[in-house]
C-alpha cells in the first residue's frame, strides 16, 4: 500500500482514543496484512508474521471491522473522495442483480404426454 493510499484510509479507521484494554496494533501493518491475505488467497494462519504481525491480531481486527461497519465506512469514504475528485464516472455504473425464480414459476403449461414413452397410454384397460 502506498503512503498516499494509506493517507486516504487512515482517518476512516477507528482510533485508540477512549478505548480500553490493549492499544490497537499498528493499523497500517494490520490493514496491509488483510489486503495481502485477500490478494494472495492464503489461509489466515499462513500470514507472514514479520511484515504484518500475529495472524490472529490481523484476523480479529478484520472481523471487528466487518462486524462494526468500519469497512462499509471506509468504502463510502473512499467513494466520496474519488467522486469529489471526479475520478468516478457514475454513468457507467450497472446493477446486475440476479434472482432465481422458483421452478414452478415459469408460467408454462405441461404437454399432454410428458411422462410416458412414445405411443404409451396412461389409461387402464
Amino acid at each position: 500500500m502506498t503512503d498516499a493510499q494509506w493517507e486516504q484510509i487512515e482517518p476512516l479507521l477507528p482510533s485508540n482514543a477512549g478505548r480500553r484494554g490493549h492499544p490497537f496494533w499498528d493499523n497500517r501493518r494490520v490493514v496491509e496484512g488483510i489486503v495481502y491475505r485477500y490478494r494472495t488467497g492464503i489461509p489466515w494462519r499462513d500470514l507472514p508474521r514479520e511484515p504484518f504481525g500475529p495472524w490472529k491480531t490481523v484476523w480479529k481486527r478484520h472481523r471487528r471491522y466487518a462486524e462494526d461497519g468500519t469497512w462499509d465506512k471506509v468504502l463510502a469514504g473512499l467513494l466520496a473522495q474519488a467522486d469529489a475528485a471526479g475520478q468516478i464516472d457514475w454513468t457507467v455504473s450497472v446493477d446486475a442483480t440476479i434472482n432465481r425464480a422458483h421452478q414452478h414459476a415459469t408460467n408454462t403449461t405441461r404437454p399432454e404426454r410428458d411422462t410416458g414413452g412414445a405411443g404409451e397410454s396412461h389409461e387402464s384397460a
